[in-house]
């Protein structure tokens, strides 16, 4: 039992250090940078640049129909995110990283899409540009959204089913 309201705790904390992060970065971005405004932060690699997105990842969906929008890029994805919340607190035998793992994506898709259905678009004002590669412009939540992914990546390279996980949340521990 004890170790259950720790794992949630736990959870409820990145969650919200998650969210809370994400719109203050956006915040400070909307009343600092102006549109399309340029700052570099690392020469050219790291700038921020503000920019109001109305659609998905990389502006995919900006142009359907607002009602489309809603439930493609909202409600269905706060759906799955809803049944996400529900799956950790449900799962007695989660281990730690994948908890985690599941916080930070969570914490991450609820911060757009609060921006989505308040706002009605995502304030993205991060770029990277590695030469070789470079990103679109994102914010705190894609960036939870991945450490949550590269998360789960690596228990999945690492950890075995075949051997006994430490970081299980269980009873008898």
């Amino acid at each position: 039992m004890r170790n259950n309201y720790l794992k949630n705790t736990l959870i409820i904390f990145v969650l919200l250090c998650n969210l809370g992060c994400d719109q203050i970065t956006k915040n400070m971005a909307r009343e600092e940078i102006d549109e399309y405004q340029i700052i570099p932060i690392v020469e050219r690699y790291f700038t921020l640049t503000k920019v109001e997105n109305k659609g998905a990842f990389l502006s995919i969906g900006s142009d359907m129909p607002e009602q489309v929008k809603l439930i493609l890029l909202s409600l269905i994805p706060l759906g799955t995110l809803l049944f996400g919340l529900y799956y950790i607190f449900v799962r007695k035998d989660l281990n730690l990283v994948s908890g985690l793992a599941l916080a930070f994506a969570i914490g991450g898709g609820l911060g757009n899409i609060y921006d989505r259905l308040f706002r009605g678009s995502v304030t993205d004002f991060m770029h990277m540009d590695f030469v070789f590669f470079q990103t679109g412009i994102f914010n705190m939540a894609d960036v939870s959204i991945m450490v949550g992914m590269l998360l789960f990546f690596s228990q999945s390279l690492i950890g075995g089913k075949k051997k006994p996980n430490i970081y299980t949340f269980r009873k008898d521990v």
